[in-house]
Formats: structure tokens, sequence, C-alpha cells
């Protein structure tokens, strides 16, 4: 994909989105990139200060379960590519209120689809929908194998589940409207702007807190890492070159259990603090397991390697450090995230 083009960037206020939008302004200059954020409590438009005033950028608040805005706004625009990365994504709240996740993963994802198709009215020369999914809808692994593109599906969270289900309307919408897409499925990311929920930048934030470091049951858990601007790169990779009705699996070839990871992470932060050697590491308290867990994540991501060239560029403890330098440098953004304060300044502006 080419030229002037109008590119929709769902969720692009959020941790994965901002580095998706930023890549494509930038790299782009001959596209109009427009970010589609609801911006709820992982959607932060400090993410993306650096990039607010170039010509080629677009901000729109709009929820993408509001129907009739949707429709409104492919109608007007209409857009040559979607880049749908907007999601509830983290498997805790999925547990207390999986509804939510329903409505904005399965039935959003139903609202693009219908819009984008409508738009383009039977007439799909040059347009592209590219969904991005998770490693999670596959299940669980044992100690031993790799998940592929051709990995039975297999969802043991409602959030895996509703990821799944929006995964098999996109390939559905494809086979019977013809629809262009492509899937990406990719392994836990970690990098700057992550909101504190997740394990790495909630880990770094208590350690500078001195709070404890909650891990689940043995800690035991394998999880395989992908540093966020690998993913991004991917993405446009998959964007430009990938083949149409095509899954592409991305992962960071870093495999690690969730205590060999945290243990790691204290070291590094014991380093960078100047604090005695095992300090940070005494932090660590271990939880009951939450419900439905899965054991072990791998992807294996030799079809995007060989088909479209693209591999990681730093190794997990090259990318760990760079996260880390990046949140210890940025308190500030840190301290608005954990307290809020920044949805003040939306509810003034938007409300």
């Amino acid at each position: 994909m080419s030229g002037k083009k109008k590119i929709l960037i769902t969720g692009g206020a959020g941790f994965i989105g901002s580095h998706v939008v930023r890549l494509f302004v930038e790299k782009y200059p001959e596209y109009q990139i427009f970010n589609l954020d609801a911006l709820t409590y992982a959607g932060n438009l400090e993410n993306l200060n650096d990039i607010k005033d170039q010509s080629n950028y677009n901000f729109i608040k709009g929820d993408i379960t509001d129907e009739p805005f949707i429709k409104k706004l492919f109608a007007t625009h209409k857009f040559d590519g979607v880049i749908h990365l907007a999601a509830e994504s983290h498997v805790d709240r999925s547990i207390k209120d999986p509804l939510i996740f329903v409505k904005t993963n399965v039935i959003g994802t139903m609202v693009l689809l219908n819009a984008f198709k409508s738009s383009c009215n039977a007439n799909f020369d040059g347009k592209l929908f590219y969904h991005i999914s998770t490693d999670e809808v596959y299940g669980t692994l044992g100690e031993k194998g790799l998940f592929t593109e051709t990995t039975p599906y297999n969802p043991n969270s409602p959030y895996s589940a509703s990821k799944a289900s929006s995964d098999h309307f996109v390939r559905a919408y494809g086979e019977t409207y013809n629809l262009p897409y492509v899937i990406s499925n990719c392994s836990n990311n970690y990098g700057q702007h992550q909101f504190p929920e997740k394990l790495i930048p909630l880990f770094i934030n208590n350690i500078i807190e001195n709070k404890s470091l909650p891990v689940y049951g043995d800690g035991n858990y394998t999880r395989d890492w992908l540093y966020v601007k690998d993913h991004a790169s991917a993405i446009d990779m998959v964007f430009h070159k990938g083949k149409l009705g095509e899954t592409y699996n991305i992962g960071g070839f870093n495999e690690w259990k969730n205590i060999d990871l945290v243990k790691l992470l204290c070291q590094q932060m014991d380093i960078k603090l100047g604090r005695p050697k095992g300090l940070s590491e005494s932090l660590i308290t271990y939880v009951k397991d939450r419900p439905g867990h899965d054991l072990r994540y791998a992807i294996d991501a030799s079809k995007i390697q060989k088909e479209l060239g693209w591999e990681p560029s730093v190794t997990f403890e090259e990318g760990l450090e760079i996260t880390i330098d990046w949140y210890l440098n940025n308190q500030i953004w840190l301290n608005n995230v954990t307290s809020g304060a920044y949805k003040s300044y939306y509810e003034k502006q938007y409300t």
C-alpha cells in the first residue's frame, strides 16, 4: 500500500497503538493517519505529545462500539486501511467483568467490519483491514512446543475468548464478503508507555515506591516477551507486505519464567537506583493464583521471519534495560498515569 492513503488506527493512544501511530506518522508522511481512541483508562494522549502537531496526524475521540458514529466516520473519510488495535486486554479485568470485553473486543470489531465493508461499497481494490490479536487465543502449552499459525484455538480466559471470537469474525468476513484482511497474533509486549497494571511497569513502579511485588502461584508461568517497538515494525511489515487472508504470529524469541524475569528486573533496578543488591528482590510476595491461568505461551515466529524478513532488534535483557531507563526518566508520566491525573484533562476537553 503506497501513495496518498487514509489509514485508521484504532486504540492509537494506548500502549502498542501509540508506537504504531508514531511509526506510521513519521515513516509515511504521504499518508494521513487517523488515531481513533475512546481515551478510557489505558488511552493516554501524552503518549503522542511528540507527534501531535504533525500535519499528517489526526486524532478522533470515539468508541468503536458506537455504531452510528463509526458508520458516519467511515462514510466521511472512506479509509483505505484499518489497523485495529483497540481492545480490552487485561486478563484480571476480564475475569471480574467479562461483558465489557465482549462489548469492546467482539461487538466493536463487528461494528468496524460492517462500517469498513459499507464504505468500500464492494470495491476493495487497494483496501485492507488488519486485525491485531494475541497468542492467548491458542490456550496454553506444556513444557515443549510452540504456537504456530495453524495451532487450534483453545482460549481459557474471558479476554482470550473475546479475542478469539473477533479473529473468527474477521476471517468470516473475508470468506463471506471477500473483505481483504490480515491478522497477526502477538506475544506479551513490554516497553515504553505501558499502563502500569501489566507486570513489568507495575513492578518497576512498585520497586520505586518500595511496595510488594505480587507474583502469581509459584512464579513458573512462562511467557514469550516482545519489545513493543519490534512489534510496531512487524505490524508495518504485515500491513504493507502481508498476504491477504493470512495470519502472522509475532514473537520475541524470548521465553522467560515470570519469577526469573522478576528477579532480573529486581537486579537491574537495584543497579539503576543505587540500592544494595537483593533489596528489590526482598519485595517479592507470592499470591494466590488467578483462575484459568495458562502455564506457558511461546510463539513460532518463523513465518513472518522467512516471508517478510522481520526479526526482533533487541534481546530481552537489552529491551528491559531500555524500558527501565524510560520509566525512571519519565516519572511524571508514570505518576500522572498511576494517580489518574491525566484523565481529568480529557474529561474537561472532551465532555
